[in-house]
């Protein structure tokens, strides 16, 4: 037994071992859970085998590797152009910032696509941050008012057309929707936080008018035809250098986000003033909302949507509940931090735009709060309302209305009791929309922290593989505050540990071991696609899962299989199908992070850059089938 495992043992001794877990739970790992589920259990039987393609062995190289007989073509890469006449990429750093607003931002992540026809369709794609020793000739210790402009600008939302030629899917740069949203966009605040005080500041005394979105992780699609995008790690870009005079001035609720009275990674604040929270504290509480975009109009004007809670927002998965209501299930992705759910006031009216895009204005925000059994994996669950005046939420806890407990909804969290989890990233709602899963990323602080007790859909202390948690609604109703949960996978190491959890559940082995599950979705046939963000380094307890990677699994056998691995130092993100499910396109974000050894997409000595890929089938069939 090796030291981790002696003190991981000592540590949770009342854990179940990996047999006993096994033993405990293999009616649920043959799909016991969606007994619960007869509608989910006879897609399944209708479905089966779901997975016909030969799994992709572990993979260091510095390329994308999909199984034989599909083919990944690069669909753009960060920098390539998206207008006509716009600049092509120049690898030198020196490009300025009107080019960067022309072409595809970097590090792309979550997306969704749109399809027009058969051979046209819009593709909105997230870019969530930048790498500042690739993007500029220097190392970013100190940025000039362009080159911080060209940050910003490399932020934000891409949108393109897309049209299908001979070749497969190619960007159109004459498309009419094309359109770049960045930090420095004018957008709208809706919802009940919108005009409060938290939100003025001297620029917008409205307290409704807000520039950009930046930090842009996953996405969401509505029904309604827009798109989601999803504002998670906005904290690094506000600092200040006059850090002895603001820091009594930042209470627990900017800690909490992580903000703090110091120059920021980016250096923002130090040529655009909103970003120095010495002069602007409210500027930070305008950001970390899910954004509402129009791709079919580029003039439109995207609304940050306050109903849905200000936090790290990783993904929006959205179902229209049977009784019509909207129900969005939001993931806040840090360690400690909680999962949540939207429900609409209104109700979806198939056509009715007017109507439906209000839906995300005003309705009621949720937390879950998980049985935590020290020895149960699986359990029940319920929803807490977070709403003002209730459950606590009132002045005795520092509340003084609903835009405070939505602006603040962290520590509203915490005063209802919600579960701390092990950072729950994207969340998916099944096609038969009776059953939701999450990917549980990892967390070292489980069972360090107090306030990050071992148990219930967290089993592990100082959990650094992630495991994906599930959970059926009570009656299949998305409104009802009850639901039942078990874990579909634990993700784990079974060449490494022996005899306990760190060596995963019994559907993981040494051919499709993996660690971090981030990005996940559904396909129509109700395949669930997994991707990684994990630990790359092929040694210790990483030994011999290799790069990051994207998986399929079968959501009610629990089979999963290795689809695709990706280039050195990168993190597989964002899913997207075209309509007849035959092009899939993947993110592959950040190949070459911290000076790591890629050159991918060009291969030689070129500088690695994030890229959209298009798996096909040479046979032109549906992928995964």
């Amino acid at each position: 037994m090796s030291e981790q495992d002696a003190q991981f043992t000592q540590m949770i001794n009342s854990q179940l071992s990996r047999r006993g877990f096994l033993g405990a739970t293999a009616a649920l790992s043959a799909g016991a859970f969606l007994s619960l589920n007869p509608v989910a259990k006879a897609i399944a039987a209708a479905s089966s085998p779901l997975i016909g393609f030969d799994a992709v062995p572990a993979s260091t190289a510095d390329k994308v590797v999909v199984p034989k007989g599909y083919q990944a073509e690069v669909l753009m890469s960060w920098g390539d152009p998206i207008f006509n006449g716009a600049p092509e990429f120049d690898p030198s750093g020196n490009q300025g910032s009107d080019a960067q607003a022309q072409q595809f931002g970097d590090n792309t992540d979550g997306m969704s696509f749109f399809q027009l026809s058969d051979e046209r369709a819009v593709l909105a794609v997230n870019n969530e941050y930048i790498n500042i020793d690739l993007m500029f000739a220097h190392d970013g210790k100190k940025l000039s008012a362009d080159e911080v402009r060209k940050s910003q600008a490399a932020h934000g939302v891409t949108i393109v057309e897309l049209a299908k030629t001979g070749n497969g899917w190619q960007i159109d740069k004459g498309g009419k929707l094309n359109r770049r949203i960045t930090a420095f966009t004018e957008m709208e605040l809706t919802g009940p936080a919108a005009g409060h005080e938290l939100l003025k500041t001297a620029a917008d005394a409205s307290g409704t008018q807000v520039l950009g979105t930046f930090n842009n992780c996953a996405n969401g699609q509505t029904p309604w035809g827009t798109y989601l995008t999803c504002e998670e790690n906005f904290h690094g870009y506000f600092g200040t250098e006059q850090a002895a005079n603001t820091q009594t001035a930042l209470n627990d609720d900017y800690g909490r986000y992580g903000i703090k009275a110091k120059p920021s990674k980016y250096l923002w604040h130090s040529h655009d003033e909103r970003f120095d929270v010495a002069k602007h504290p409210n500027e930070p509480h305008r950001h970390g909302w899910v954004v509402e975009i129009d791709p079919m109009d580029p003039s439109s004007t995207p609304l940050k949507r306050t109903a849905l809670g200000r936090f790290k927002h990783e993904n929006a998965a959205m179902t229209i509940n049977g009784d019509g209501h909207a129900v969005v299930y939001l993931g806040d992705d840090e360690r400690g931090e909680h999962l949540y759910k939207f429900v609409s006031k209104g109700k979806y009216i198939e056509g009715d735009n007017a109507n439906n895009r209000s839906l995300l204005e005003e309705g009621t925000l949720y937390v879950a709060k998980f049985s935590m059994e020290p020895d149960a994996l699986k359990g029940k669950g319920e929803w807490i309302e977070l709403s003002f005046g209730k459950n606590g939420l009132d002045a005795s806890n520092g509340f003084n209305d609903q835009a405070e407990v939505l602006i603040y909804a962290r520590r509203a969290a915490t005063v209802v009791g919600a579960t701390t989890m092990d950072r729950p990233e994207w969340v998916a709602v099944h096609p038969g929309n009776q059953y939701v899963f999450c990917t549980l990323t990892n967390n070292k602080n489980r069972g360090v922290k107090d306030n990050q007790p071992v148990g219930g859909p967290n089993p592990r202390a100082e959990n650094h593989y992630g495991q994906i948690v599930r959970w059926s609604p009570a009656g299949g109703d998305h409104t009802a505050n009850e639901f039942d949960w078990d874990l579909y996978l634990i993700a784990g190491n079974p060449t490494v540990h022996q005899g306990n959890l760190y060596a995963g559940s019994d559907n993981i082995n040494k051919d499709n071991m993996f660690n971090s599950p981030d990005g996940i979705g559904f396909d129509k046939a109700g395949r669930l696609w997994i991707q990684t963000d994990g630990n790359y380094s092929n040694e210790g307890n990483f030994a011999g899962q290799g790069n990051n990677q994207m998986l399929c699994g079968d959501p009610m056998t629990g089979e999963v299989r290795r689809f695709m691995t990706g280039p050195i130092a990168c993190e597989i993100t964002g899913l997207a199908f075209s309509d007849d499910q035959r092009s899939m396109f993947v993110g592959i974000q950040h190949p070459g992070e911290k000076g790591k050894p890629s050159h991918y997409p060009a291969g030689g000595d070129s500088k690695p850059r994030s890229t959209i890929v298009v798996v096909t089938r040479d046979d032109g069939g549906v992928i995964g089938a």
